[in-house]
């Protein structure tokens, strides 16, 4: 990495976790391209969604993410997609953050390239989010999932629900595509518990997420994972320095003890900054005054 170029982190996230041609045809188009490096994918089957993280130098990775939502329009139909995660489009979100020697200013006149872009391309419609809201309502990507693919369709041509970009209408077969900017990437952590009884993961999930009265910064649901046993309690976690991992933990711990209910174990989806696991390392450790120049490995970073 050249530490005199301008790098932006993205983390889009597509409709199809379940058909790994196509899942590999859509990341393709992030593969091999000079000046972006794709960092990892995670298919996750009851989901139906994959979720990719990407940096790159402004333009090159905005034409990879641009011939990467051009691809997933062509192979994902929205009339025939099924799955437990909320979306509204086949190329779901395109969501963009400062990396290395960029502005978040920069970062949203990026955003709004690619967004103007997309339907320019493709004629899928696009809604802004996060810093490039055209309103309050839409800084929430789950505002703007609200009633999912189905049920947009069946008020996108309110004022409320229109897109930012095209007509008051989703496309066909691709849907809606959301586009943002912001200060930080999001965190997927999975807390994983010892029951089979889907009601009490829903339930702890309730309690964790923020519009339902848990942490502001996170978004929670109870699933299940035909692949394991147990349940889980899936997060998207939208800034880990105010919310750390130890604490969401705990309080899910703690919660399911209500239950009669162990916490069996936890993942983190996909690449996570060193500073959220040292805060967490901290805290189990009881350290103090530790710092990150005392992890070896990190004197070989950029």
């Amino acid at each position: 990495m050249d530490n005199k170029k301008q790098y932006v982190l993205a983390v889009p996230n597509f409709s199809e976790g379940r058909r790994k041609e196509v899942i590999e045809a859509i990341v393709d188009q992030l593969r091999n391209v000079e000046g972006v490096k794709l960092i990892s994918y995670e298919p996750e089957y009851d989901f139906n969604r994959t979720v990719v993280t990407v940096i790159g130098e402004p333009k090159p990775l905005k034409e990879a993410l641009l011939n990467m939502a051009g691809k997933a329009y062509e192979l994902i139909n929205m009339e025939e997609q099924t799955g437990s995660h909320p979306r509204i489009g086949a190329q779901d979100t395109i969501p963009l953050f400062p990396f290395k020697n960029i502005t978040i200013e920069e970062v949203i006149n990026l955003a709004e390239e690619i967004g103007r872009e997309i339907y320019e391309r493709y004629k899928v419609p696009v809604y802004f989010s996060g810093k490039n809201a055209r309103n309050e309502f839409r800084k929430s990507i789950s505002n703007i999932r609200e009633g999912q693919y189905e049920g947009l369709k069946k008020v996108v041509h309110t004022e409320e629900r229109r897109p930012d970009i095209g007509p008051p209408a989703l496309h066909p077969t691709a849907g809606a595509t959301i586009v943002s900017a912001d200060y930080e990437g999001l965190t997927a952590y999975n807390v994983f518990l010892g029951t089979e009884d889907l009601d009490i993961a829903k339930k702890i999930a309730k309690a964790v997420r923020g519009p339902s009265g848990g942490f502001s910064t996170v978004r929670a649901v109870g699933i299940k994972f035909p692949e394991r046993s147990g349940v889980v309690v899936s997060m998207n976690m939208f800034d880990c320095s105010q919310t750390p991992l130890y604490r969401v933990y705990n309080f899910i711990k703690q919660e399911a003890a209500r239950y009669g209910v162990q916490v069996t174990g936890s993942e983190i989806v996909g690449p996570v900054k060193l500073d959220y696991l040292i805060n967490s390392l901290e805290y189990f450790l009881g350290l103090e005054n530790f710092r990150k120049e005392q992890i070896i490995e990190y004197h070989l970073m950029d």
